[in-house]
This record gives C-alpha cells, structure tokens and sequence, in this order.
C-alpha cells in the first residue's frame, strides 16, 4: 500500500477577511490541500511564505503596506530561491496587472468572481507548474504588451543554439498557450514524450514554468505579435 500524497500547503494573502476567510473554507475543504497560513497584507505575505514555505500562495493586487505584484517580485521573482508558485487573483481584469504579475513570477491570474472549483483547479494548475491562463488569453495578453518586452537579437540566438529543432517546435507552441494534448497532436508525438520536451526545454533556459516561456518567447520575438 503506497502513501497518500502530502497535500498541498496553501497560503492565502488578502486585507479582508471576509475574502480571507471563505478561501480558506473552500481550500481547507479539498482533501488534497492545507491552508497553512493567511496574510493580510504584502509584508506579511512575504514574511509569512519564508517562514512556512507553502506550494501555492493565493495573492491579492491590491493590498496595503506592499502590494502583491511586489510580494511576489520578492517571493518568486529573479534570484529568489526555492520559489512557491502563486496565483494572483483579483477584482480587477486589467490587462497591465496581468503582465506585471506574471513578469513578477507569479504561475496565474484569475479573477476574484471565479467559482470556487476554478480557483481549487487554478491551486491545482499552478501546482503542477502549468500556466493558468487559458491560451487565447496567454496570447492576447503577451501579444498586447509585446513592445513591453523589448525583443533582443543575442538572446533569440541564444534561446535557437540552446535547443534541438524538435525542442524548438515544442517551445513554441508553448509559447502559443497550447497544451501538452494539443501539442502532441499537432506534432503527432506521444503526450508523454511532450512533456518530457517541455521539462527539458525549461532546464535549458532556465525556466520555472510554461509562463515564463511564453514571456521569453514573446520577449525575444520568436512568437509572433498577436496584439
């Protein structure tokens, strides 16, 4: 008999507590997950991560003493070590808060609206290292903010010299918010066999996500401009 997975631990950042409170309901109420702190507000939910080293942390924009894309500059941004995977969710679809979250490091973006068994599934999804977002919103989003991201010429050639052909096929359906599914039919290889490229290719570039990769993609031109 094999043990059971250790649930998820999940740390939930927002100033009200009502919001707080029905979070960790809807979270403490999946067998697979444990809300293991809350914070209410950014310093907090920096000091409260480093501390108790949670999976996923669900995080509020807009919050007082430091907002959340700054939180989460700190807890999962450039240089930051071991870092959880957080889901931004917030009342505002802003299109701005999206991009700056997920250049942030956040894995997500949801709204606060979402029902309950999206933001469960949303945990889920960040968890495992898959981007939130839904591929024609990843496209949208990247693609309107393209001038954002300043394509550079060394680092498109660095990114086509780090990879195979086979690789670089595979990074850019990534980068077009596909699927491992879709891929795997598009490119008529096994689903497994896709996602033993996609771990590959974040090895490689040092990536902690498919996010990440359509950020890098996008940034060094690669995919084309859907804005």
């Amino acid at each position: 008999m094999t043990d059971a997975p250790r649930p998820l631990r999940v740390l939930v950042c927002d100033d009200q507590a009502l919001v707080r409170a029905g979070y960790t309901t809807i979270f403490s109420a999946q067998p697979d997950m444990h809300v293991v702190g809350e914070a209410a507000n950014g310093h907090e939910a920096v000091r409260t991560a480093r501390e108790l080293s949670p999976d996923v942390i669900v995080m509020d924009i807009r919050m007082p003493l430091l907002d959340g894309i700054a939180a989460t500059r700190q807890l999962a941004g450039p240089g930051a070590e071991n870092p959880p995977r957080i889901l931004v969710v917030t009342t505002f679809n802003v299109d701005a808060y999206v991009y700056d979250a997920l250049k942030a490091g956040a894995s997500g973006f949801l709204l606060k609206d979402s029902a309950p068994a999206e933001l469960v599934d949303g945990i889920r999804t960040v968890a495992r290292g898959d981007a939130l977002l839904a591929p024609a919103v990843t496209r949208h989003l990247i693609g309107h903010h393209a001038d954002r991201l300043r394509p550079g010429s060394a680092q498109r050639e660095a990114v086509i010299a780090a990879l195979t052909p086979r690789e670089l096929d595979v990074f850019l359906l990534v980068a077009e918010g596909r699927s491992n599914g879709e891929i795997a039919v598009q490119l008529s290889l096994a689903a497994e066999t896709v996602k033993t490229y996609v771990s590959r290719i974040l090895t490689k570039l040092g990536l902690r996500d498919r996010v990440q990769a359509v950020v890098l993609a996008h940034r060094t031109g690669l995919a084309p401009d859907t804005g």
